[in-house]
């Protein structure tokens, strides 16, 4: 007898028993090019050696510490960190999940502004708890607890400029996904989040733009915002990459908001702990030296190109596009069985939004894989 796993999606037919960079491994020793990425978050490749040569140095010293003391990891984090961060956003809080980021910035908004309302997109993800869920559009997330959901959140339509006045004086925060993730990988215009940002700057709405998934080099840019021309945020929320799997998210408000907080109203258990900050520290590395944002938007390129050019032909595919390594293909069907079938031949990759296969390969995927995959995605569409 054992206990059983509690599972709030089908299990995928599948034991991972081993890792590495691009490639994990099941109990049978077959090799999978992993385009699933644990949601994403391991987009600096499996067990990194930088990032694993900093956990493992951290756990010989010290590998818990409460945010009320100081310590070498933090220490070296807060020197990296303006190598990373907009100069307008240098005072940072360190938690362990997406969703506990944006929970946060929904608080400082709240108390900086002393407003009730928050404005989100349609086909928007923030997480799973209270606060987040609030902001998320997709009713599958919802409906189990709808009742207690916060109730004055207004969604607006992703890149369309007649609903600007939505946003109004009675506005705490607006949040915005540069590239909506979840929702089917859907990249913001230049324009709408430009106007929308502007707006909010006229009306004293707190600016907050969730990076978990897109941030932290995978569309190209180290920020998915940076791309559009947008300016810097009040708030930028930030998770998976930075740590590359190891569970820690990154708040970073600019003075303001980081002058209006008050002692006792938040707070976090495992947040800043040294062992969580070392890989944060690792991933930092990892992202200058080798250039992660340049890949991204190379290999990107590559995809899309091929996209193009083997893609174009078919009925099934109604777009197909790659924002760095955000990638979606998206189909006139469910995806559910070509992501199946792709596992069967050797690729794992993941749904986004209804229609959306969803791909997220780490920066370290070569030319060789990145052909390997769109040969094998035209195949198996081929065969539908």
């Amino acid at each position: 007898m054992k206990a059983r796993l509690l599972r709030f999606y089908a299990p995928r037919g599948l034991k991972i028993v081993k890792a590495w960079m691009q490639y994990v491994w099941d109990e049978g020793w077959n090799r999978y090019l992993d385009y699933y990425n644990g949601y994403g978050v391991g987009f600096l490749g499996h067990r990194n050696p930088k990032v694993i040569a900093k956990i493992v140095e951290q756990l010989g010293t010290l590998m818990i510490n409460s945010p009320s003391f100081d310590d070498p990891a933090k220490d070296e984090v807060l020197e990296k960190l303006p190598e990373v961060l907009p100069s307008s956003l240098l005072n940072v809080y360190f938690q362990n999940s997406g969703t506990e980021a944006v929970e946060l910035a929904f608080k400082l908004a709240m108390n900086y502004t002393g407003r009730k309302k928050v404005v989100a997109l349609k086909k928007s993800f923030h997480g799973r708890t209270l606060a987040s869920l609030s902001l998320t559009w997709g009713k599958e997330y919802r409906k189990p607890v709808e009742g207690a959901l916060y109730e004055n959140v207004t969604f607006i339509t992703p890149n369309s400029l007649e609903e600007m006045d939505k946003v109004d004086e009675e506005t705490a925060a607006v949040f915005i996904e540069p590239v909506q993730g979840e929702g089917g990988i859907n990249p913001l215009t230049a324009e709408f989040v430009q106007a929308l940002a502007k707006r909010a700057r006229e009306v004293g709405a707190v600016l907050v733009y969730d990076e978990i998934q897109a941030g932290f080099g995978r569309t190209g840019y180290v920020w998915a915002y940076q791309r559009l021309n947008a300016p810097d945020p009040d708030i930028l929320l930030s998770a998976k990459a930075i740590g590359n799997g190891y569970p820690v998210s990154m708040v970073a408000v600019n003075d303001k908001i980081a002058e209006s907080v008050v002692s006792g109203m938040h707070g976090s258990t495992y947040g800043a702990n040294p062992t969580a900050l070392a890989a944060v520290s690792g991933a930092i590395d990892v992202l200058i030296e080798d250039e992660v944002p340049k890949q991204a938007r190379e290999k990107g390129k590559l995809f899309q190109d091929l996209f193009e050019e083997e893609l174009k032909d078919l009925k099934i595919v109604r777009d197909a596009r790659a924002i760095g390594l955000m990638i979606g293909v998206e189909l006139r069907v469910k995806p559910s069985k070509y992501i199946q079938e792709m596992q069967k031949r050797g690729i794992l990759t993941l749904k986004a939004g209804a229609t959306v296969l969803r791909m997220l390969p780490p920066y370290v995927t070569t030319e060789e894989d990145i052909h390997f995959a769109v040969k094998t995605l035209k195949e198996v569409l081929q065969g539908s």
